[in-house]
């Protein structure tokens, strides 16, 4: 358990992606809640925490960990990336530090860096440099990271109170998002085309397919979520839309915060399993999950997920087998109507 005069903790989390951040938002808050301070979070550049946790009133300050990012090589890989990491924790004089990760290099900083108080999940030989329980059994190595997480805050005793990520949006990047897409755009649905993994991609045609009976059934507007890196896939989309696609509108690489608003402005959210389905239903937005490669998990009672029809994904023909009607029919069983819905 941690102690109780542990008043400077950190909390390691080196997953990279946006939703893997969401998702650990309830354990770092059930933490700092239970040392009474906010903490310090170690984590990649990529995750964009800083931004997603702004205002966050449970995170003091965030460090980054710059390893092994694609293609290339990180302040913190190897030996001399190694003592960088050291020597940037032992900085900040930490009482305590929570790795939320079965990664052994993370823990032996910690205990280099001169950490009192060690904990982690203790797999393997990571548990060498770990000098507080509880530690996680073998089987559990093979539970979502949600699950690792929310396994470990139970053997510590440590309250998760708040188990579904939440995400607070501000006025001011709600007015900021209907700015960007023009005040006169009134209720819309928000499709998800950003992908982390090719095979996670439902495809431009599916997309087109799902978006015209959207339109025919009443929406006015539909918004296509992603990053810049989808700007390309918008476009085909809109080309396959022919003369609807005056009423589809691209936010693509937005800030998080205003890509967050817009979401929490939409109807519902469909598409692809990714950091922006995360953000969501974290931001309150009923959301359809395509998840034609993994299996979901059971986070969120926000996120409905639509299946193959067999209901086993994988990664070679998942997607391509989650038909669009199959996608309309989750959707409509689910709202009762494809179109918008009085209040």
């Amino acid at each position: 358990m941690l102690p109780a005069d542990a008043k400077r903790v950190v909390i390691i989390q080196p997953l990279p992606g946006i939703g893997d951040m969401i998702w650990h938002l309830p354990h770092v808050r059930a933490i700092a809640a239970f040392v009474g301070e906010p903490v310090t979070l170690v984590a990649k550049p990529r995750s964009t925490v800083a931004e997603l946790f702004a205002g966050e009133a449970t995170v003091r300050d965030v460090l980054w960990l710059d390893r092994n990012p694609e293609r290339q090589r990180g302040q913190h890989d190897g030996a001399t990336g190694f003592g960088r990491l050291v020597v940037a924790l032992r900085r900040h004089a930490f009482d305590a530090a929570v790795v939320l990760h079965h990664s052994r290099m993370l823990a032996a900083a910690t205990l280099a860096a001169g950490i009192p108080h060690r904990f982690g999940y203790g797999f393997g030989l990571q548990r060498l440099f770990l000098n507080r329980p509880p530690f996680l059994r073998g089987p559990q190595l093979c539970l979502h990271p949600y699950e690792q997480a929310t396994a470990w805050l139970a053997a510590a005793a440590i309250p998760l109170e708040q188990p579904e990520p939440t995400l607070f949006v501000t006025a001011a990047n709600r007015a900021a998002a209907r700015r960007r897409l023009g005040d006169t755009i009134g209720p819309m649905v928000a499709i998800g085309i950003a992908t982390s993994e090719p095979y996670k991609q439902w495809g431009a045609a599916r997309f087109a397919e799902l978006a015209t009976t959207l339109l025919d059934s009443g929406w006015a507007h539909l918004v296509l979520a992603g990053g810049p890196a989808e700007a390309g896939l918008a476009g085909t989309i809109r080309q396959l839309l022919g003369k609807r696609a005056g009423r589809v509108h691209a936010a693509l690489g937005w800030k998080l915060g205003e890509l967050a608003a817009l979401l929490a402005e939409a109807a519902f959210y469909v598409g692809n399993d990714t950091g922006v389905m995360n953000l969501a239903s974290a931001v309150g937005t009923r959301t359809y999950g395509l998840f034609g490669a993994v299996p979901p998990f059971h986070h969120s009672r926000l996120i409905v997920p639509v299946l193959p029809p067999d209901g086993r994904p994988d990664i070679p023909t998942g997607m391509a087998r989650i038909t669009t009607q199959a996608v309309l029919d989750t959707i409509q069983a689910d709202r009762g109507s494809l179109g918008p819905v009085p209040s």
